[in-house]
């Protein structure tokens, strides 16, 4: 539509980066067909095209994240509307080539269920058809194709309709700040790591910003306090920040369009004729980039970004001496944790005491002393938004009190009902506290984790049916959810469904391979029809992804006791005493390998642990007294045990 009147701006506005930044997938974007093996995870991928329509994997790509300037990273649609990352990008260094997604460089990756968040696509991508509510109800209708003219001169409706009568507006007509905002809506980002870099006014609906107004009504920014080892951190989103480090930018009135035109790409004889508007003396020789260098290479170099490790982008932090060192040196990917006190970034309006005490805890980076600073703001403020109350009992969820963690989603339900982040919450505090009857009073709500979160309360209080509609439920919302699919081979296994129950615990694995429980589920599924190869497969899947899962330690080293491989398992079984030393039965199976490889007194040890946990009267502690009883006539396996039956 502004094409109509601005025809040659919008020509050359669509070879910028920013104008090529969302799109649906092409020939020409998509590097199809190809193959990539990601080593750390154990993960093989294939990038196809069948009848005009491009996957990884299973998984159908929808759009195109990234110009291709740097990186393209590909995004599937899922059946409830919201959008998923895939694991594998495409990188334009060196011609060109595959490699994990950022974050994805790992053994524990997410494959194909990280979901794109709003505040992603507000940096990456235009306004949606509708907005959506502050608390995230649902996806938006449709997603829009690149960024446009609107992300910088506003709502352009009322413009076009009355024909250009109707004022539009010019970011160069506004003040300093106020042009710098236009531009860090998008290119400030203080960190990428968890601490959190922003935090959304919670009144405010995502893509609600319009430029003109303080970013600060929109969203608050933060940082991690100087001098904790993060002060030379350079990140892909970082133009702004390191840009506000510069003398330059301190001691002049330079905004981003001072070097940038927005409307068109730029040579470095621009960028060096703009540098000497201010600096025409020191290096009168440069005239342009092919003579002796130019400004870019020696104060504003190219350097390796920490938080994507695949591109190379210029630091806009403008520096007087390039330090020595290789700023394009490989980086292994790393995401270092920051625990410390966060500290808020740009100046903003008085009264934001609360959002600074959220900051504390959103991302544990100072969550103790976050709890009780979160506490004392509520408690001086009173606010009426439910956001608050749901952040301080997600606060206490983290330091392991769900009795006060339900307490404040209930708080928040008083000054909210029906607040689906409450709701979502308060289910999974009662799940972790054990309360599954309260899990099943809140009943079904429009949201994946909550239906996951009620299948399984079902299933605990005997409802193995219910269990599975409400789970089934789930996955149709959104197939790529490992915790219900594994939940749902545990209702087959009680159903006494076994092959159902083994095609569910297999898409639980397909979808996070590195998923410790379904694995071990499997395991003792394929134990029980005697495939033992497999079943010892599986279990050590399970403890190279949780080695602190006492049980499945205990279950393979009962495997390994039954396929006669004591010595094997007498690790595993002393493992998962040492993980839960409470409990019994873990002592008793312990105790009869020991006593099989003959040696008593140890066993005699562990059996009387068992006798000094169990309840008497138990199956545990009869056990564990007849096995002790045995012990003095025969060094043999006692026949009372686990192991033995």
């Amino acid at each position: 539509t502004c094409a109509r009147c601005h025809a040659e701006i919008a020509r050359t506005w669509r070879e910028t980066g920013m104008g090529r930044s969302f799109y649906r997938p092409t020939a020409a974007t998509y590097p199809a067909p190809a193959s990539f093996s990601h080593k750390a995870s154990d993960q093989h991928y294939e990038l196809a095209e069948h009848d005009g329509k491009f996957f990884e994997n299973d998984h159908q790509v929808d759009y195109v994240v990234g110009s291709g300037n740097h990186a393209r990273t590909f995004l599937h649609r899922n059946p409830d509307g919201r959008l998923e990352e895939m694991p594998v990008s495409w990188y334009s260094e060196k011609g060109g080539y595959l490699a994990m997604s950022p974050g994805y460089d790992n053994a524990a990756q997410e494959n194909f269920r990280r979901i794109v968040s709003d505040d992603c696509l507000f940096c990456h991508n235009g306004y949606p058809a509708t907005l959506q509510t502050p608390d995230h109800a649902k996806p938006p209708d449709r997603v829009a194709e690149g960024i446009d003219c609107q992300r910088c001169h506003g709502p352009g409706r009322a413009h076009v309709e009355s024909m250009g009568k109707a004022p539009i507006l010019n970011p160069s007509r506004l003040t300093r700040d106020r042009q710098l905002d236009v531009c860090m809506q998008c290119h400030l980002e203080t960190t990428s790591l968890r601490l959190p870099n922003a935090i959304r006014r919670f009144e405010r609906a995502p893509f609600s910003y319009r430029p003109g107004e303080p970013l600060t009504n929109y969203q608050l920014f933060f940082d991690h306090a100087q001098g904790t080892g993060y002060d030379d951190r350079f990140e892909v989103a970082h133009q702004g920040y390191r840009l506000r480090k510069s003398a330059c930018f301190l001691k002049s009135q330079m905004t981003c369009t001072t070097c940038h035109d927005p409307h068109q790409k730029q040579t470095a004889d621009h960028f060096i004729k703009v540098c000497q508007t201010c600096h025409a003396q020191p290096h009168a020789n440069i005239q342009n980039s092919t003579v002796g260098g130019n400004c870019l290479e020696c104060h504003m170099w190219k350097r390796r970004s920490e938080d994507a490790v695949h591109t190379v982008m210029t630091d806009h932090f403008i520096q007087r001496r390039k330090p020595a060192r290789n700023f394009l040196a490989e980086l292994p990917e790393k995401a270092p944790v920051y625990r410390g006190e966060v500290v808020p970034y740009l100046p903003a309006q008085p009264g934001n005491e609360l959002y600074t005490a959220v900051a504390q805890v959103q991302h544990e980076s100072n969550l103790q002393a976050g709890i009780a600073q979160l506490e004392q703001a509520i408690a001086k403020t009173k606010p009426d938004a439910p956001d608050y109350y749901v952040e301080l009992g997600k606060a206490w969820s983290k330091a392991g009190r769900q009795d006060l963690a339900t307490h404040w989603f209930e708080e928040a339900l008083r000054h909210r009902t029906n607040f689906v982040p409450a709701i979502r919450e308060l289910a999974a505090s009662l799940e972790l506290s054990g309360n599954f009857a309260g899990v099943i009073e809140l009943g079904e709500q429009p949201d994946t984790a909550a239906l996951t979160n009620l299948g399984n309360a079902w299933l605990r209080q005997g409802n193995p049916g219910r269990a599975r509609q409400v789970l089934e439920k789930a996955l149709a919302l959104n197939p790529d959810l490992p915790e219900a699919a594994n939940l749902l081979g545990l209702t087959w296994l009680v159903e006494q469904n076994a092959g159902a129950a083994e095609t569910s615990f297999r898409s639980a694995i397909s979808i996070q391979p590195d998923m410790a429980e379904a694995h071990a589920n499997l395991a003792n599924l394929l134990a029980g029809r005697r495939d033992y190869k497999q079943a010892g497969v599986h279990f050590r899947k399970a403890i190279a992804s949780n080695p602190g899962y006492a049980e499945a330690h205990h279950s393979y080293g009962l495997l390994l006791a039954l396929m006669r491989s004591l010595d094997q398992a007498l690790p595993e079984l002393q493992a998962a005493v040492r993980l839960d030393p409470n409990s019994a039965q873990f002592h008793i199976d312990f105790a009869d390998a020991l006593a099989g490889k003959s040696r008593i007194a140890a066993a005699a040890e562990e059996y009387q642990r068992a006798i000094t946990l169990a309840h008497e009267g138990s199956p545990e502690y009869e056990e564990a007294k007849h096995a002790l009883g045995a012990l003095p006539r025969s060094g043999a396996l006692p026949k009372s045990g686990a192991l033995g039956k």
